[in-house]
């Protein structure tokens, strides 16, 4: 099957979309929203540090403390976000409330630079009357850093999400190719507005000063909530399911309440376990079998009531409530092996410092900047999924003889094998850098450049491209096939989270080889002098964390078991007391035995 949507697909889309909404023609909007919102929140971040020095005459260490507080803030709340729409806005609420907020905090940012006494008074010409900015003044501008926050979590936790709740399709590998292209086009849209804002954003900042470069992402955060709210009358739109914390918190607490029963023998599983009237499944899933003693029906006449409903909720749940939480125990091992590679991809500070020690002009009068060497980064992983999605998936769909190509862990698995070998890089290149710094008599000078290219970093920034478009677009695509509908949100949210504490991670990581290595008097790895420090040796010790959370990932795999065949008919969330059962591809495992 091709991998892109054929001809066939789109007049089927377009049927279905005059007897309801959704479709093809709401993605575009869905995904405009999140990519202005990240073209305009990203490009904040690179000249942040130089607004808050010389406009609230912020030392370098403060400066960089509250960017990284709001970074770690906006990186989580995706998570909190995603919990709130699947268990009680819905997703295009928290879309929506994300798209004002976003755009009230861009605002509110940008007034910082047109209000006078929203900053404290400029230096004097001698440098020797800073002037502090006030309580009021540092509360507006953490006020804007907020309310960008929450909107980012937002609209980050639910628009991947939402754009998969508007296909309708019933024909299972049919869904899952056609959903494989919109995660594919999904990432490669958002990667490249990272790229436009890492670029065209920080030039208007760095020519047009802060008055123009903070209005052009607030102009941004206005395009972002009017091309989303310009489609609302055609969005498929799914409520929240409220009673999802309570379904979950149920599932752990009777499961563990009920810990000393035991479980029936196969021939008394057609009436030993309580599930949704409707509903065709009546034995949950081998795995995680514990957890089967919540559903276990000890007693029909104390158990359930009249209605076939248990009499209290609190002592007996049902199948589907047991598999909803399994299937957020299930993927958490496989997701936290994202944390590792989110370390190796975000390393903030050292490859900036890599480049700005070598050449880095192309032409004589023409150098790239230090900071825009993660553009390659970026760069790579977009052009990667358009050749990958165009050119080589229909090729392994037609060898492998499955639409998809790939398997979702085959993916996972050769983004992490990606990332070991660009730690190796990393690790041999920095090897070169030093051994030449030092033959060139720059040992004790960290400010000189050498006669080195920094066209010798480019390899491992591909790498990490490479690493990134397979894991990250996998990974997302795992989680939401192996989490039920409602908790779509969740599932979409999760690679966000584990860069979150990738984010604080890679401190902690810094800190503990800073203070190991220079023990004994000796130079530390990562030292502020990086031709006397070692950061050849730092790479290698990430190359080897990551060649253990390869092993680790394997392991994970095969403890988690086949996830991507079968189909299975099953209730879902916002289905229940139909009679129509829809497929969905997370509860594959439930065996459909009749209770005869």
């Amino acid at each position: 099957m091709e991998s892109q949507i054929t001809s066939e697909d789109s007049t089927h889309e377009q049927q279905s979309s005059t007897q309801k909404n959704g479709g093809l023609n709401t993605i575009p909007f869905i995904i405009a929203n999140e990519a202005f919102e990240k073209t305009a929140s990203y490009g904040l971040l690179p000249n942040m540090i130089m607004y808050l020095m010389n406009g609230y005459h912020m030392s370098v260490s403060m400066g960089t403390n509250v960017i990284s507080i709001w970074s770690a803030f906006t990186n989580f709340l995706p998570i909190v976000g995603a919990f709130l729409s699947d268990s009680y806005l819905g997703r295009y609420r928290t879309i929506a409330f994300g798209s004002v907020l976003s755009f009230m905090g861009a605002v509110l940012l940008w007034l910082t630079t047109m209000i006078p006494d929203a900053k404290p008074t400029p230096c004097s010409s001698s440098n020797q009357s800073c002037k502090l900015a006030g309580s009021n003044q540092l509360a507006l501008l953490l006020f804007s850093f907020g309310l960008m926050s929450i909107g980012a979590g937002g609209i980050r936790s639910c628009s991947l999400a939402f754009g998969a709740d508007q296909w309708d399709v019933k024909d299972n590998s049919r869904n899952e190719t056609i959903l494989q292209n919109y995660f594919n086009w999904y990432y490669a849209s958002t990667a490249f507005a990272v790229l436009i804002s890492m670029t065209v954003v920080v030039y208007i900042q760095d020519h047009f000063g802060w008055k123009v470069g903070f209005g052009v992402p607030a102009l941004l955060m206005l395009l972002s909530a009017l091309l989303f709210f310009l489609a609302s009358p055609f969005y498929n739109k799914v409520n929240g399911n409220k009673n999802l914390f309570t379904r979950l918190a149920q599932a752990a607490i009777v499961s563990f309440k009920n810990r000393h029963l035991i479980l029936p023998q196969a021939g008394d599983i057609g009436v030993a376990y309580h599930h949704e009237k409707s509903s065709r499944i009546v034995a949950p899933t081998e795995k995680l079998r514990f957890i089967n003693k919540a559903c276990i029906i000890r007693s029909v006449e104390k158990d359930l009531g009249p209605d076939g409903k248990a009499s209290n909720p609190w002592s007996l749940c049902t199948i589907e409530q047991v598999e909803e939480l399994k299937a957020l125990l299930k993927v958490i091992p496989i997701w936290s092996t994202g944390i590792m590679i989110a370390v190796t991809v975000n390393q903030p500070t050292f490859p900036l410092i890599q480049a700005n020690s070598m050449d880095r002009h192309i032409t004589p009068h023409f150098q790239i900047p230090g900071g825009s060497f993660a553009t390659f980064t970026v760069g790579t992983l977009t052009i990667w999924v358009a050749i990958y999605d165009r050119l080589i998936l229909p090729q392994l769909a037609k060898l492998t003889g499955k639409p998809y190509g790939l398997s979702l862990k085959q993916r996972m698995g050769i983004g992490l094998a990606l990332s070991c070998t660009s730690m190796a890089v990393s690790a041999t290149i920095e090897g070169i850098r030093r051994r030449s710094a030092i033959a060139q008599g720059f040992a004790d000078n960290p400010h000189a450049v050498l006669h080195m290219s920094a066209m010798w970093l480019v390899p491992q920034h591909c790498l990490n491209g490479l690493a990134e478009a397979f894991f990250a677009i996998g990974q997302s695509e795992f989680s939401y096939s192996q989490f039920p509908k409602s908790m779509s949100s969740i599932a979409t949210s999760l690679f966000g989270l584990g860069m979150a504490v990738a984010n604080l991670l890679v401190g902690a990581i810094v800190g503990i080889v800073d203070d190991l290595s220079k023990r004994g008097g000796q130079e530390s790895w990562v030292s502020s002098n990086l031709n006397k420090g070692h950061y050849d040796y730092y790479y290698w010790l990430l190359a080897g964390l990551s060649v253990l959370n390869f092993i680790y990932f394997l392991v994970c795999c095969w403890a988690y078991g086949p996830c991507e065949e079968g189909k299975i008919m099953v209730k879902d969330e916002e289905l229940r007391g139909s009679e129509e059962a829809e497929l969905v591809p997370n509860l594959r495992e439930l065996r459909l035995i009749s209770p005869a």
